[in-house]
């Protein structure tokens, strides 16, 4: 079984390093609930209110359980799953009985354990807000929103009189609901619509302060997810996902790691667990240390637990860590180690790059993109890949194991399949064949150590640095961070084979492009 935590499954997890020394009293308990989620069989076909209440119930009541769970050890909040109730691939009818109306707390304060009969149909807030005030902690869930609209009156208001979100609620420990967010980036949803104006949501705790609300496919999307850190000066996510797995630049753990690294935020991840579907990988990822999961094995749910640092503008001015700005890299505060305890005095893999021959340089499509790419050979070496103005250098130094390949990868451009995005992307890849059309291939395991230097020479700030190494063990990066007209990474003395090693650079001002 692939699971990954720092201790035991549902562990605790302390962070006493020295540079949060200062903030080490200021914690708080966060959970998590990777959700086997009970499917309606036929999702397309239309189901009365009653039939969807008792479909609904039987995830309920798994969730229900995790709450108690999750309280009788100290959790303070915890966060569901993106359709971990109701489920997924609806079409805009089929899902009608699902629907409840969810007011908006800015407007509206209301408890619905309190209060069950104020608003018609709302059996299942009725029920999240009563797990919230029993355990007496913050919980956020998933859930489809009604809200009626006026073709009249609004012009973007759809045919049939109403909306249809995908919306995240966050309910007090009291049973209050204190946050609603609309989901922003769908994928692939038919059955809901994009709110008419991107929502920045955040709601504040007396236990840890202010925390921001996106989902899933957002996090690949400046607006809301950066947009929160960088123009509302959020550093804690809450995040409900139905993320499906895509080795090896995006699967779910690999992302949410990149993005609580880059960004130098805490990021709180719910995935659903459905096999068939790839769908499994949640974690608590703060920019020191991660609690995770990716199970492979079975269709079992997993609570995950942590006790994390506070981070807000307090913390930004006591930890030594936090001083550096979101995207800005660390490695201006990390010393470069040369293996073991050994501190280098300098950069042990300083680029001096060199272009490939064209005869080494290969092309292979690698997530459904076209990368330019350049093998290994040997057991170091410094070669460069270019696709278009973006050159990708990486000096490598290995333990080859007999029969893998590996390739540097580079690839700028505009995505365009399941989604549409603009990247710059360099990725160092272990191939799952001998041949070059294997790379880009999904793999999860290696034998190869390597250490190694990979720089771009991105446009973008906004680049998610992840090392994934066999057997989907989250490895960080030694150093990383801006360099001249780039951004770079280096890693030394990994203690398991590399699967992946990926800059990936997204370019949100070219999304308008497309």
């Amino acid at each position: 079984m692939q699971r990954h935590l720092l201790g035991k499954c549902c562990a605790v997890l302390w962070l006493c390093q020295a540079t949060l020394a200062q903030a080490a009293e200021r914690t708080y308990v966060a959970a998590v609930y990777e959700h086997s989620v009970v499917l309606n069989p036929r999702p397309r076909e239309p189901l009365g209110r009653r039939a969807a209440l008792e479909h609904m119930r039987q995830n309920l009541d798994m969730l229900e359980k995790q709450a108690a769970a999750a309280a009788r050890q100290g959790a303070q909040i915890i966060v569901f799953p993106e359709d971990a109730i109701h489920g997924f691939n609806y079409t805009r009818e089929s899902i009608s009985g699902y629907l409840e109306t969810v007011p908006d707390p800015a407007a509206v304060s209301w408890s619905p354990c309190s209060e069950p009969d104020r608003f018609p149909d709302t059996e299942v807030l009725h029920r999240l807000s009563c797990m919230a005030l029993k355990n007496a902690l913050y919980l956020v869930a998933n859930m489809p929103d009604r809200q009626d609209c006026d073709c009249r009156l609004d012009p973007r208001c759809p045919p049939d009189g109403r909306y249809q979100f995908n919306t995240d609620v966050v309910f007090s420990a009291n049973g209050t609901i204190v946050a609603r967010y609309h989901k922003q980036n769908l994928y692939f949803e038919a059955a809901f619509d994009v709110p008419p104006h991107c929502e920045h949501v955040t709601f504040d705790t007396p236990f840890a302060g202010k925390f921001g609300v996106f989902t899933c496919f957002d996090i690949l999307f400046y607006e809301p997810a950066v947009s929160l850190v960088e123009k509302w000066g959020v550093r804690q996510l809450v995040y409900p996902t139905a993320w499906m797995n895509q080795l090896p630049l995006l699967a779910a753990v690999q992302f949410q790691r990149a993005f609580s690294f880059a960004a130098g935020v805490t990021l709180l991840a719910a995935n659903v667990r459905a096999g068939g579907l790839g769908m499994t990988g949640s974690g608590i990822f703060t920019p020191w240390h991660t609690v995770y999961q990716h199970n492979t094995e079975n269709e079992e749910g997993q609570l995950l637990l942590a006790t994390i640092p506070i981070l807000d503008t307090e913390t930004s001015r006591t930890s030594q860590e936090w001083a550096r700005e979101p995207f800005s890299g660390n490695s201006h505060l990390e010393p470069q180690f040369c293996g073991g305890t050994q501190v280098c005095e300098q950069d042990p893999f300083p680029i001096t790059p060199t272009s490939a021959n064209s005869s080494s340089t290969f092309h292979s499509v690698m997530m459904y993109d076209n990368f330019t790419l350049v093998p290994l050979e040997g057991s170091e070496g410094n070669l460069t890949a270019c696709d278009g103005l973006l050159c990708c250098h990486l000096l490598f130094r290995r333990s080859a194991a007999p029969g893998e390949l590996y390739a540097l990868g580079a690839f700028r451009g505009l995505h365009i399949i399941h989604g549409t995005y603009a990247l710059e992307v360099c990725a160092l890849v272990r191939c799952p064949g001998p041949t070059f059309t294997s790379c880009g291939g999904e793999i999860d395991h290696a034998n190869t150590r390597m250490d190694f230097r990979l720089w771009g020479n991105f446009t973008t700030r906004y680049v998610f640095p992840s090392v994934l190494g066999s057997g989907m063990q989250l490895e960080r990066p030694d150093r990383h961070g801006p360099e001249g007209a780039g951004f770079f990474m280096s890693k030394a003395g990994m203690a398991r084979g590399l699967v992946t090693a990926c800059l990936y650079g997204r370019v949100y001002h070219k999304d308008r492009e497309a």
